[in-house]
């Protein structure tokens, strides 16, 4: 197979190179390294400087003809978006649309999208909450994401472009960058593997739903095949507060330090967990990584 994965030097993209290359396939990757680091990117890849909003990309897409494009590239912090609504936009969907377009015009068979199952949703009692519940994002992030798979649909309606969103919980794992927004994780590891205390923001007990980015990379590989467009879920269906998180490593990283408490963050979702059944369904995937043997892993990362 010729792959092509955007945002392939950051870091669910850079777990997604190094699998399709161990699968032996051809793989080429386009990051504008804003935020994706070069050492990232193994060797045997061909890397590509470039933003996605760029009008080269259609040269790119045109020279590498991909059967299957992983479009993990995008602007990822909620609280930017909020700032910078129009540099957002800009990302997730002017490049996506970019994108889309060249894939279109190039014979691409299949886009695999990295969408949000929680900004997507926005705010809801509904939990675990499934693909069927309505869309409702409360971050323009989240409506970026929500715009990205409309043009998605629209391009499959329109030029038989076949799309498939994967909405992805909160993910985790070694090469997260623990000076970003959502990477609570890596940050968490960072400081209690340098004797130093957390900040919890609030009082912990909000909920996300963790899944490890190993996880996630099986279900873009899963999506390459399955004979059903469309959007799915991608998570463990398990909610774990921040607190028991901050627990957990602390253990696991040998801290005795307590955690701060910090004020809340303005707007920030109460809870958050996917119903995964779709993709278990659909595309013969399940999580087989637990939260605690994640954990391990990821300290294992930062310690290393």
């Amino acid at each position: 197979m010729r792959a092509l994965v955007t945002g392939g030097a950051g870091f669910i993209g850079s777990h997604l190179v190094d699998a399709l290359l161990r699968d032996g396939h051809d793989v080429a990757v386009v990051d504008d390294l804003s935020r994706g680091r070069r050492e990232h990117v193994d060797a045997a890849a061909r890397l590509v400087e470039l933003s996605l909003s760029d009008p080269e990309l259609d040269s790119v897409v045109g020279e590498h003809r991909p059967d299957v494009v992983f479009h993990q590239a995008a602007q990822i912090d909620v609280r930017r978006s909020v700032a910078d609504p129009v540099a957002d936009a800009e990302c997730n969907v002017v490049g996506t649309a970019n994108l889309l377009h060249a894939c279109a015009a190039h014979g691409v068979r299949r886009v695999v999208f990295a969408s949000s199952g929680g900004a997507i949703y926005g705010d809801t009692d509904d939990l675990p909450t499934s693909e069927a519940h309505p869309l409702q994002p409360q971050s323009p992030y989240g409506t970026s994401k929500l715009c990205a798979e409309a043009y998605g649909d629209t391009y499959q309606r329109m030029r038989g472009l076949e799309f498939v969103a994967l909405r992805y919980a909160n993910v985790y794992g070694p090469r997260q960058d623990p000076h970003g927004e959502a990477g609570v994780v890596a940050i968490f590891a960072q400081h209690l593997l340098r004797g130093e205390r957390a900040v919890i923001n609030g009082d912990g007990r909000q909920t996300r739903d963790y899944v490890y980015v190993d996880d996630v990379v099986a279900a873009n590989l899963a999506a390459v095949s399955a004979a059903p467009a469309g959007a799915f879920n991608i998570g463990t269906g398990v909610e774990t507060d921040v607190n028991t998180i901050h627990a957990l490593l602390a253990r696991i990283c040998g801290a005795e330090a307590e955690a701060e408490h910090g004020p809340a963050k303005p707007g920030e979702q109460r809870r958050s967990c996917l119903d995964i059944a779709r993709a278990r369904a659909s595309l013969g995937w399940s999580p087989a990584v637990a939260l605690e043997e994640g954990l391990r892993r990821t300290a294992g990362y930062f310690r290393g």
